[in-house]
């Protein structure tokens, strides 16, 4: 040892102080790449990056997924872009991302949790979370929204309620235009507040209307270039106004949700469960009796719960349904068609989740609405749980994945007309319902929608007890041409703002 001490003293003093240097940096650059090129391994392709920006200069910040979509066809099924200096590796086309989230769950699974939502929910609750605690939290509400319903009778007959309270509002228009947004955000918001809170709120009430205006105000600017660009350099832009508008949002939906949630505290019956607060209360309590170390029934773990669910429940089906109903005035021989059926099949009274099974067609245009629309085509962001080799490519334990759910609704090996709107993407020949394997609008694997049968039977029951009621059509001196299908720029894709007419058929 102390031979190689005195060598490199000899290196760094003097007059061959210089030479030594650089003779010594030579070595360890040397000794560097002989050990790193025995185990090269192959990385997924992508257009090259530019230092600290990245790929910016090839992405539209405002609508990403049409720029990955259109790399995809360069660089093909996995590939890898620079958000700034953070890699991203994209998965597209239906059998990349099925793979990948099903075959490799575990090494696909974790939640990449970017700076906006770090700021917002500091790792808890289900959305934006990783480890034991998202475990526990999403096991907790599967279980609960499971014991209060979901997918069964008893919330068929809450949407069914729900359904006629959304009738009397579009009713009250006497078939004068309106914008759909408001009404249909606030009866799938009353779905999901039922199952978590025990109780559906009236669309008059100010609180309940302030906390939908701010989950749809914040799910829309998440998805701005100005927040794109403040995940990619956090310590340079917090405080662009965007990101000021998320936090204080959150702020007042947090404090609404205590406010709410003391309620429930107050009121609480160990032996009746109302709803998912009042099981996760109970669940509390009985952990803090026993004394359980490290319980994960904490009380931000339940806020953010629910109002991860309160967000992720009320926009994307609120979301879906006005694309369906705008697609309707748009294509009126569709919506003729639907029409036509509900009155063979069911008549003028309500349609139930039972009769799914006789209404084919109007079964497959809400799945090519939902396949059409793509409403969050990069799905959220996933990363890599440990070092995995896939499709021959090595990543890096620790990556950001993109799965593209746009490269997979819109594959063109897999739908025969991938851009237009076609119900029978979802029908044979004898006019019956088929299932495509390549229909993932809630994802998969791990980390698929924990909310997915809720959603079906909600779009499936709003949609058909809608169109029995109304014939939608657009603005008068609009024509069905004009209706604009280009998606408003925001994290889930909505509808441009629009007016419709519902005309009462009965």
């Amino acid at each position: 040892m102390e031979p190689l001490k005195d060598f490199a003293s000899s290196l760094f003093s003097g007059p061959t102080a210089a030479i030594g240097a650089v003779f010594l940096l030579l070595i360890l650059y040397l000794v560097s790449v002989s050990s790193t090129s025995a185990g090269v391994r192959r990385e997924p392709p992508g257009p090259r990056p530019l230092p600290l920006f990245g790929n910016l200069l090839q992405l539209d910040l405002n609508r990403p997924y049409k720029s990955l979509h259109q790399l995809s066809k360069k660089y093909g099924p996995v590939f890898s872009v620079y958000f700034g200096s953070r890699k991203v590796v994209v998965l597209a086309g239906y059998k990349a991302v099925k793979e990948a989230l099903v075959s490799f769950a575990e090494e696909f699974g974790d939640r990449d949790i970017s700076p906006i939502f770090d700021d917002t929910n500091r790792g808890h609750g289900i959305l934006f979370a990783n480890g034991e605690s998202w475990k526990e939290m999403r096991r907790f509400s599967l279980t609960a929204l499971r014991d209060f319903g979901m997918g069964k009778r008893v919330t068929e007959d809450k949407i069914l309620e729900e359904c006629a309270h959304l009738i009397q509002t579009f009713e009250k228009h006497k078939g004068q235009p309106f914008d759909t947004a408001r009404p249909v955000n606030y009866a799938t918001s009353n779905i999901i507040s039922s199952l978590v809170y025990g109780s559906r709120f009236e669309y008059t009430d100010p609180r309940f209307r302030n906390l939908v205006s701010r989950a749809n105000e914040t799910i829309r600017v998440t998805g701005s270039a100005a927040i794109q660009l403040y995940n990619m350099f956090p310590w340079l832009l917090k405080w662009v106004k965007a990101r000021q508008v998320i936090l204080k949002n959150t702020e007042m939906t947090v404090r609404d949700v205590k406010d709410l949630m003391k309620h429930l505290k107050e009121t609480l019956n160990p032996q009746i469960c109302r709803g998912l607060v009042d099981c996760f209360l109970i669940r509390k309590h009985k952990e803090e009796d026993s004394c359980v170390m490290d319980s994960y029934y904490t009380e931000e773990n339940l806020i953010f719960t629910v109002t991860n669910l309160f967000a992720a429940g009320t926009d994307t089906t609120a979301t879906t349904l006005r694309w369906a109903l705008l697609l309707m005035a748009k294509y009126p021989k569709i919506q003729d068609q639907v029409q036509e059926e509900l009155s063979r099949v069911i008549g003028s009274r309500e349609v139930r989740v039972d009769d799914r099974k006789n209404l084919p067609y109007a079964d497959a245009v809400i799945h090519e609405t939902q396949r059409l629309t793509n409403i969050i085509p990069m799905s959220l962001p996933h990363k890599t749980s440990r070092d995995v080799t896939f499709k021959g490519y090595f990543i890096k334990g620790g990556t950001i994945v993109f799965p593209l759910l746009t490269s997979v609704l819109h594959d063109e090996s897999e739908w025969e007309t991938p851009y237009t709107f076609n119900p029978s993407h979802f029908l044979n020949s004898e006019g019956k319902f088929v299932k495509r394997d390549a229909f993932l609008p809630f994802s998969a694997g791990r980390r698929v929608c924990l909310g997915e049968s809720l959603a079906k039977m909600e779009l499936f029951l709003f949609f058909t007890n809608l169109l029995q009621r109304f014939r939608f059509s657009p603005a008068p001196g609009v024509s069905e041409d004009e209706l604009e299908l280009t998606p408003a720029v925001g994290f889930v894709l909505s509808p441009s703002p629009h007016e419709l007419c519902a005309v009462s058929r009965q």
